[in-house]
């Protein structure tokens, strides 16, 4: 499926100087098919902001058939060009997550779903994903009801290693009170090499969602941070690996945001132990 790209510039309000956030749209193109509409992706970056590999991914996506917005998430601190893999970039980009409110992070998500429920193009059903420091975000985009799946891949915390421990950082005592049990469905990844969330991160995470009874998938593959980055991951990237998690997320949008099923019914029944 071809595939176009453009970009909105909106408003926020949690920056001071009132700077937009530029928010890159690829959709599909179906030609002869004006009036086709698709279900929406938001797919939130790693540090760097909307670099080729998640430029890349995002547009892998949308060639299956769904309307994909990225926001460039460190709006108030840099334009929305991509910041540089280098050690400058690294370190900028690792200072701004930590210096970014919480508050400002869940406006750019909101924005992000509006934006993709606003577009002629775009059916409302919506799914997020996203790499590093974007796999908490679309986490935390899935507390947004409007947002019906979500799949994490090897989600850094904001503020700290462990997720759901840094500063400000409600995401796990959110999913204690309850905010994702009963709807949606998210899938969490980690490589088991990865030192970023360390494996007392990761049974805190795993722990957290099936205490809360959330429908979540939760994979340890044998690989290190950032394993599905194309360029300057150090590396680290497995192609194989990465491809097959791909059919893995997408096996999952089609299903909770590609199909229109009606609304969910939590109908779990304690299953026999019988062969």
């Amino acid at each position: 499926m071809l595939i176009s790209q453009t970009f909105h510039d909106i408003p926020t309000k949690f920056d001071p100087a009132g700077r937009p956030i530029r928010i890159f749209v690829i959709a599909p193109t179906v030609p002869n098919y004006p009036q086709a509409r698709f279900p929406g992706v938001v797919v939130f970056s790693e540090i760097y902001q909307v670099t080729g590999p998640v430029e890349r991914f995002a547009g892998q996506i949308a060639s299956q058939g769904y309307v994909v917005a990225c926001p460039s998430v460190y709006h108030e601190f840099e334009e929305p060009d991509p910041i540089s893999y280098g050690v400058e970039g690294t370190d900028k980009g690792n200072r701004y997550k930590i210096e970014k409110e919480l508050a400002a992070y869940d406006e750019d998500a909101t924005l992000s779903v509006d934006l993709l429920m606003s577009l002629s193009n775009c059916n409302g059903r919506i799914a997020a994903t996203g790499m590093c420091l974007g796999g908490h975000l679309a986490f935390r985009a899935a507390f947004d009801p409007r947002v019906m799946a979500a799949v994490c891949f090897f989600a850094t915390d904001i503020h700290s290693a462990t997720l759901g421990k840094g500063k400000n950082d409600d995401t796990l005592d959110r999913v204690r009170k309850g905010d994702l049990t009963g709807r949606g469905e998210l899938a969490m990844i980690f490589g088991k090499q990865d030192n970023h969330v360390p494996r007392a991160g990761r049974d805190l995470i795993r722990s957290t969602l099936e205490d809360a009874n959330v429908a979540a998938s939760f994979l340890e593959v044998q690989a290190q941070h950032a394993f599905i980055r194309d360029e300057h991951s150090k590396g680290r990237w497995d192609a194989a690996l990465t491809r097959s998690l791909f059919g893995l997320m997408m096996e999952i949008f089609d299903r909770t945001v590609g199909r229109d099923l009606g609304p969910m019914v939590d109908g779990r029944v304690q299953q026999e132990h019988i062969c």
